[in-house]
């Protein structure tokens, strides 16, 4: 089941704040939605949530996660204080583990490696241009280990 991108952006935000972790910047938030996306395509052959990612200069963007956020410009963005989905338990242990190997990256970071990778680099960066589920999905089979 897809859920939609603004869900999935706010189980990232919370998760993010648990424990003494820093908030999520917009920028941050972005390449993790791309990340969980591209491993969920590969993991389970469906999407986690059904909006486009689209190629833009600093990286993979879902356009309305980022509109949503746009306020917090580059600072950490507050948790919500509910959150209105539960993946199953097979979805819930790929989330965990994409979020524990890519969080610990800078959102600078996050930027060089998406950049380094097909799917975004396959497309003219630019808003509209989007990344097919379908290259995530090839580049992130060759991924999971």
């Amino acid at each position: 089941m897809a859920y939609k991108a603004l869900q999935i952006a706010q189980l990232l935000l919370s998760k993010a704040a648990e424990g003494n972790q820093e908030l999520m910047s917009n920028l941050k938030l972005q390449k993790m939605l791309y990340y969980e996306q591209g491993f969920h395509l590969a993991a389970f052959d469906t999407p986690l949530f059904d909006e486009n990612i689209e190629a833009w200069m600093f990286g993979p963007v879902v356009p309305e996660v980022y509109e949503k956020y746009a306020k917090y410009d580059a600072k950490g963005i507050e948790p919500p204080t509910q959150i209105d989905i539960k993946l199953n338990e097979e979805e819930t242990t790929l989330f965990n583990n994409v979020f524990d190997v890519y969080n610990q990256y800078s959102a600078v970071k996050l930027v060089e490696m998406t950049h380094s990778e097909p799917p975004w680099n396959s497309v003219s960066p630019g808003k509209g241009n989007i990344i097919s589920q379908e290259s995530m999905k090839k580049f992130f089979l060759t991924r999971l280990a």
